[in-house]
């Protein structure tokens, strides 16, 4: 980097200009709105750090800049983006927003910008619920790339895929499956072209996966990270590779939506074959024993026998009363 005062075309006093004056980076200056005074053949520009909080209309129409292509506004506090913010970017194509905490997005937020093909917003929903309005400001848009990542994400976002859109990425949301209505929403005619990205995502392994899992080994190539997907539940299938399961492995309880009661029905039937073969195994000692057990079985009703005869003895003496006579004579 070289001091702005030596940078040919001038650069803000909070920036520096890299190499050219065609790379502006303003980096922790803690700016409150964008500066002004860039030079008008800047190609990409990189705020990172600051604290503009909103991106208001004309943000940056003081001063056009008919040739920035890239714009990235990433940890600089942004919540609000007002109509026609990004007004004076006519040629803009890549826009990083991630890492802001998004309240509020206008329905005008990205119009001036008919050629913006590129929408970074990793880690930048989750403070607010902002489908509705990022639908809105999305629908003139030919979005090429939409990247989501890190937003917490239980569900594809279908209203925020627009037609044309080639790739998607929703790696490190909470994904745990595609739904059937979601995998039919991927085969509309605008999106069979589309490309997702779903890594680091909480994939449950039961049996609502099936549709998913039968829809991603048809179309791998839908998916670049298909082969490094893994399951994160339930236990005994956790860290299981995706493609690797069979249908007929994913099993759930009623309680998760899917087949009543497969599970309980598949443990009952395991504790009976543990069951069954306890029982084997206590009828082989037997058999191989049954000389031994013969002769104590044998032992047992002479003791039995030998008992028996000296109560029944001891009976007929009491009884007899004769005996009982002698007894009670003095």
């Amino acid at each position: 980097a070289v001091p702005p005062a030596a940078a040919p075309g001038g650069c803000p006093s909070a920036c520096y200009c890299v190499a050219t004056p065609e790379l502006v980076q303003c980096r922790y200056e803690r700016l409150e709105e964008p500066p002004r005074e860039l030079p008008v053949t800047v190609h990409n520009l990189s705020i990172a750090g600051s604290n503009l909080s909103a991106l208001h209309r004309a943000a940056f129409a003081a001063r056009p800049l008919p040739d920035l292509r890239l714009l990235r506004l990433r940890h600089d506090n942004i919540q609000t983006i007002e109509d026609m913010a990004l007004q004076g970017l006519p040629a803009l194509h890549t826009l990083d927003l991630s890492h802001n905490p998004l309240l509020s997005v206008a329905a005008g937020a990205f119009a001036g910008v008919p050629l913006l093909r590129t929408l970074q917003l990793n880690q930048a929903l989750l403070a607010a619920p902002l489908e509705e309005q990022l639908a809105l400001a999305l629908r003139n848009l030919s979005l090429r790339r939409l990247e989501l990542a890190g937003n917490a994400l239980r569900a594809l976002p279908a209203t925020l895929l627009p037609a044309g859109l080639e790739e998607l990425d929703l790696r490190n949301n909470s994904l745990q499956r595609l739904a059937a209505p979601e995998l039919r929403s991927l085969e509309a005619p605008g999106l069979r072209g589309l490309r997702l990205m779903l890594g680091a995502n909480p994939l449950s392994c039961d049996c609502a996966l099936r549709p998913f899992l039968a829809w991603l080994r048809a179309a791998t190539a839908r998916v670049p990270d298909a082969r490094s997907l893994r399951c994160a539940q339930p236990p005994p299938l956790r860290g299981a590779t995706l493609l690797r399961l069979r249908p007929e492995g994913l099993v759930c309880t009623a309680a998760e939506g899917g087949e009543p009661g497969q599970l309980e029905t598949a443990s009952y039937v395991f504790f009976g074959i543990v069951l069954a073969l306890i029982g084997i195994v206590f009828l082989m000692v037997l058999y191989l024993n049954r000389r031994g057990i013969k002769r104590w079985l044998h032992n047992l009703r002479e003791a039995c026998r030998d008992q028996m005869e000296g109560y029944h003895y001891r009976y007929e003496q009491d009884a007899d009363p004769r005996c009982t006579s002698a007894i009670s004579t003095p």
